[in-house]
C-alpha cells in the first residue's frame, strides 16, 4: 500500500491511497479539539454541533440540503468524541463535484438553524433521561469523575442534562470559529482520485477556513488510582473494573507494554486472565486488558463480571495474575505469540477496507507517528525484547489500582452484567 502526501495549492494537506479497484472515494478528517474543548458550564458542546453539520448549511436549509445530499449519492457524517471532532466523506467517482460542494458547505457554514437545534437538543436530552436508569452509563460515569477529577476527560462526551438545556446558537457558532481551523486538521483519502484532483477538492471544502484555531490548553491527567469504588444495582451480576498506569503512544517502551497486555489480558481467547478466570474456573464468560492511549491521558484497564458471590474470588485471582506478570513478566513463548498475533492482525483489525485505511490513515496523523509507520511498524515489534516487556510490566502493574465493583449491595461490593465491559482492543493501535 503506497501512501502519498498530497498538498493542496493553498497548503492542505492529506494522506492519499490511490485505489481504482472500485470508483469510490473514501475521505476522514478530524478537527483536533472535540469535547476537551467544551467551554466549563457548556459540556456536550461540541456533541451538539457535531449532529447538525447535515442539517442545513450554507445557503441550503435542511429540507434542501438533504435532498441534494440524496439526489448526490454522497454519504456525509460527522461525530464528536473527547479529543477530536470526526468528519466522514464517502461517494462514487462520477458524484465526487456535487458530494464535495456540499461538504464544503457543512465544514465552513453550517447554519445551526432553530428548528433542527432544537430537535437534534431533545433527541440528546432524551439520550441522557435513557442513560441515567442504566447502571452501565451511571457506571461509566462516575467512573470517569473518579479517575479524572476536574479534568475534561470527567465530564461525559454528551454533556449532562443541565448544560445542553443552556447551549446557543451563538455558543455553536463561537466553537466551530474555534475549532474548524487549517492549523487543527488531519486528511486522510483513499480511492479513486490522483493527487491533483484531490488537492483542488481539499482547497474546495477546507482552504475558505481561518488558518488558526483558538484551542484552550488543556492538561495532561494521570488516572487517579488506588480508589475503592461501588455502584449498587439491583442486577444478577457484578461487574469488576481495575485501572493501571498507561504508557504515552509515543513512549520508546509503548510496545513493550502492548506485548505485556497482549499477554495479561488483551488477547482475550488466549491470555493468561482469561486462561484462569473463564477457563480454569468457570467464574466469567468474558475478560480483558486493554491500554488506552489517549491525547490527554493513557492507561491500562482490567474488566469482567461475575456472579455477586464469586466477586471476592475473582478479584484475587486478577490480582495473582497481575502480581506474577509484575514479578516474572512473560515467557519467551508467551511473547513470541503475542508478536505473532500482534503483526498479523493488523491489517484484519485496520486496513481491511477504504474507509477503515483512511480512519487508520487519520489516527496516525493524529497521533503523529509519521506516514511510513505501517511500514516501520513490523521491526520496530520484532525489536522488542523480554527484558523490556518485564520493565513495563514492573513500571505499569506494581501500583496499586482504582477498582469499582457495580452490583448488588453486599460487602462493600457491587454489580453489573459485563459482556459489554470486556474491553476492545483500542482501535487507534496504529500501535498493537
Amino acid at each position: 500500500m503506497r501512501i502519498q502526501k498530497v498538498e493542496s495549492p493553498a497548503g492542505i494537506t492529506a494522506w492519499l491511497v490511490e485505489d481504482y479497484s472500485v470508483p469510490i472515494v473514501s475521505m476522514r478528517f478530524a478537527f483536533r479539539g472535540g469535547s476537551v474543548q467544551d467551554p466549563g458550564g457548556k459540556e456536550g458542546l461540541s456533541y451538539l454541533m457535531s449532529g447538525l453539520f447535515d442539517e442545513g448549511a450554507g445557503d441550503l436549509d435542511r429540507e434542501a440540503f438533504q435532498d441534494r445530499l440524496d439526489d448526490s449519492g454522497a454519504e456525509i457524517s460527522f461525530s464528536a468524541d473527547t479529543d477530536e471532532i470526526l468528519g466522514s466523506f464517502r461517494a462514487i467517482d462520477e458524484d465526487l463535484e456535487e458530494g464535495f460542494a456540499l461538504l464544503a458547505k457543512a465544514v465552513q457554514s453550517p447554519r445551526f438553524d432553530p428548528e433542527p437545534l432544537e430537535r437534534v437538543r431533545s433527541q440528546i436530552l432524551t439520550g441522557i433521561e435513557a442513560g441515567s436508569r442504566d447502571p452501565q452509563e451511571q457506571s461509566n460515569r462516575k467512573w470517569a469523575a473518579a479517575l479524572y477529577g476536574d479534568h475534561p476527560y470527567a465530564s461525559p462526551t454528551e454533556g449532562t442534562a443541565e448544560s445542553v438545556k443552556t447551549l446557543t446558537r451563538e455558543d455553536l457558532v463561537a466553537q466551530h470559529e474555534a475549532v474548524f481551523a487549517r492549523d487543527n486538521l488531519v486528511v486522510s483519502v483513499v480511492g479513486a482520485i490522483d493527487a491533483e484532483t484531490l488537492g483542488r477538492y481539499l482547497d474546495q471544502v477546507f482552504a475558505p477556513l481561518p488558518a488558526k484555531a483558538d484551542l484552550r490548553e488543556v492538561p495532561k491527567v494521570m488516572p487517579e488510582l488506588g480508589q475503592e469504588l461501588s455502584v449498587a444495582y439491583d442486577l444478577p451480576q457484578t461487574s469488576i473494573r481495575m485501572a493501571y498506569p498507561g504508557v504515552d503512544r509515543k513512549d520508546p517502551g509503548f510496545f513493550a507494554a502492548y506485548l505485556m497486555n497482549e499477554v495479561l489480558g488483551g488477547g482475550t481467547f488466549s491470555s493468561r486472565l482469561f486462561e484462569e478466570v473463564r477457563e480454569k474456573r468457570g467464574l466469567t464468560y468474558g475478560i480483558g486488558s486493554s491500554l488506552s492511549t489517549r491525547r490527554y491521558s493513557s492507561g491500562l484497564g482490567i474488566a469482567t463480571s461475575t456472579r455477586s458471590d464469586r466477586v471476592s474470588e475473582t478479584l484475587a485471582i486478577i490480582k495473582d495474575e497481575v502480581q506474577r506478570m509484575a514479578e516474572e513478566g512473560p515467557t519467551e513463548e508467551e511473547l513470541e505469540a503475542a508478536k505473532r498475533y500482534t503483526i498479523g492482525a493488523y491489517a484484519i483489525n485496520n486496513l481491511d477496507s477504504s474507509t477503515s485505511i483512511a480512519s487508520t490513515l487519520t489516527q496516525l496523523q493524529l497521533e503523529d507517528l509519521g506516514i511510513d509507520y505501517i511500514d516501520r511498524r513490523e521491526a520496530l515489534i520484532e525489536a522488542v525484547t523480554i527484558d523490556q516487556v518485564r520493565e513495563q510490566a514492573q513500571r505499569l502493574l506494581t501500583t496499586t489500582p482504582t477498582v469499582m465493583l457495580v452490583g448488588p449491595e453486599q460487602g462493600g461490593g457491587s454489580d453489573q452484567p459485563a459482556a459489554s465491559e470486556t474491553p476492545a482492543k483500542p482501535e487507534t493501535e496504529t500501535g498493537g
